[in-house]
């Protein structure tokens, strides 16, 4: 008999899933710059997608998974497709054009936000009355940050695009985060929904990249391949399903919780790698962000 009590976030089942996906996605944000710097951001989307594809199925015919899905399952695959592996990796991809990558980064960990508020539209989940304060201070602090990028960027830099891009981004993430998490979705094994998933996505990604970026542009260079692998198969094929489950097993809210530990990551990248220098605005707003975002999701645990 299933339990009707979430289980602890202290618990093997959720702790090292939640460790592995915070961290590794920490790392992704980093990966991406190299992406968008060898092919056009659109084409840099439908090749991580194109690797990951067949590997989620192969992942789910191993798991001894079910392939076929019901029409409503199709159609919630298909909404989840072009919200998470279409709108939300297109305005990431974009927005890193823009904005240190730390920065994107910073911004989705909010995403405990709008996943707190589409959760209460979609599946009821109530949201407690402490986490919309520590989300303010978390939104201050992310101000903060975006305020020293501001002053950071270069002559010529478009820093208000890069942040619609990213909240964008993170909107189209929260709606797949939360509309899976519906009993149709709650009824399909979860490799084999993200597979399908991915696959519409993939087929919006092609449509998009052919009409905003012209024919196929195919790196040679070794590092392009090694970044779209990593992003394809440890970024996705191997976080996704993870996070997922999480979502499932202790709700949306509780699972942005692994933001924290993904700016850190992210943001000590780009201090070594892309040059992000700190200073007082800087470390000041981050110390918000992470006090808030502890605050918020403390508050909605309880």
């Amino acid at each position: 008999m299933t339990s009707a009590f979430p289980p602890s976030m202290l618990s093997p089942r959720v702790l090292i899933p939640f460790m592995l996906t915070g961290a590794i996605w920490g790392s992704t944000w980093f990966v991406i710059t190299g992406q968008i710097a060898d092919v056009p951001a659109a084409w840099g989307v439908f090749y991580r997608f194109l690797l990951a594809t067949p590997a989620l199925f192969a992942l789910a015919a191993a798991m001894g998974q079910r392939l076929k899905l019901t029409r409503p399952e199709h159609l919630l695959a298909l909404g989840v497709g072009i919200a998470q592996f279409s709108g939300n990796f297109l305005f990431v991809y974009h927005a890193e054009q823009h904005i240190t990558s730390g920065i994107v980064a910073v911004m989705f960990a909010l995403l405990m936000v709008p996943n707190a508020l589409f959760a209460r539209v979609f599946i009821g989940e109530r949201v407690a009355g402490g986490f919309i304060g520590g989300s303010l201070v978390a939104i201050v602090g992310v101000a903060l940050l975006l305020m020293h990028e501001w002053q950071a960027a270069p002559l010529g830099g478009n820093v208000m695009l890069g942040i619609a891009l990213a909240v964008g981004g993170m909107l189209a993430a929260s709606i797949a985060n939360v509309v899976q998490a519906n009993p149709t979705g709650r009824g399909v094994p979860m490799v084999s929904f993200l597979a399908w998933a991915m696959v519409y996505g993939l087929v919006f990604d092609l449509v998009y990249a052919l009409l905003t970026a012209g024919p196929p542009q195919v790196p040679d260079g070794w590092r392009f391949w090694a970044g779209t692998a990593y992003l394809a198969i440890i970024g996705s094929v191997v976080t996704f399903p993870l996070h997922y489950n999480l979502v499932r097993q202790i709700g949306a809210g509780k699972t942005a919780y692994n933001g924290i530990l993904t700016v850190c990551v992210a943001m000590g990248l780009s201090t070594l790698f892309e040059g992000f220098v700190w200073d007082a605005l800087s470390a000041g707003g981050m110390a918000l962000a992470l006090v808030g975002m502890g605050l918020a999701l403390r508050s909605k645990s309880r």
